[in-house]
């Protein structure tokens, strides 16, 4: 399979050794002084991309793929305020886009086990808070793990409106600190506090390759295939 890398820092360079390692060959590599190039590729010469680049890029990169009609891995986050724009590009060009804000297999089974936890504890007294540790390079804050998991609390426990960047703090809403520090991977922590105890679930990544391993794997399963899909899709398929 022929893979299109959009983004070409740590995580581009990770996806490239494990994609190669399974046996594709990179059709491109596209960062921010060289975006020209993708003008350069037929359509023929890409299966699918893998894009991992930068807020301000990604909305105009994950365009340009659906109407090249290549399918499209998406990982970059905060950009996510046109989400449906690109979900209804996606469907009038009927093409394929993936899109998670953590491909790691074992974020998304917390992202299962957080629901469970937040389903259990609706209409108990605790107050619900979140921690999330991430490198100095993170542009975004909060995490879009962490908004995935403050919105999946959301959607189990109606208690819960949503999610507020600390230190705003509002009763009904998910207060989430967000760390940057050094080199660290992602490390997210779900706290449930009351007076007399504290409950805490925790997922701390060693190493990137997770991510990268996951979205290797997504680009393998999206082509030939039409819509929006994400890590659900794909883990109920692979079970």
């Amino acid at each position: 399979m022929r893979i299109l890398l959009l983004g070409y820092g740590k995580m581009g360079k990770t996806i490239e050794r494990i994609a190669i390692e399974r046996g594709h060959s990179i059709a491109g590599k596209i960062d921010v002084q060289n975006r020209h190039e993708m003008d350069a590729l037929a359509a023929a010469d890409v299966d699918v991309a893998i894009e991992f680049s930068a807020p301000e890029a990604a909305y105009d990169n994950i365009t340009y793929c659906l109407k090249r009609g290549w399918p499209i891995v998406s990982g970059t986050t905060g950009w996510l305020e046109h989400r449906s724009e690109i979900e209804n590009l996606c469907m009038q060009q009927q093409g394929a886009f993936f899109y998670a804000s953590n491909y790691s297999i074992g974020v998304n089974l917390f992202f299962r086990l957080n629901r469970q936890l937040a389903r259990l504890m609706k209409g108990q007294a605790y107050r619900t808070s979140m921690t999330e540790i991430h490198h100095i390079h993170k542009l975004d804050a909060p995490s879009g793990t962490a908004i995935t998991l403050a919105e999946g609390i959301a959607a189990e426990n109606s208690s819960q409106k949503g999610w507020k960047l600390a230190p705003e703090e509002e009763d009904g809403f998910v207060q989430i600190e967000a760390k940057r520090l050094g080199e660290v991977p992602g490390t997210h922590i779900v706290r449930y506090e009351s007076e007399v105890d504290t409950i805490e679930i925790t997922h701390t990544a060693h190493t990137r390759a997770g991510f990268a391993l996951g979205a290797v794997i997504s680009a393998e399963w999206l082509p030939g295939k039409t819509g929006v899909f994400g890590m659900d899709d794909l883990l109920e398929d692979l079970d």
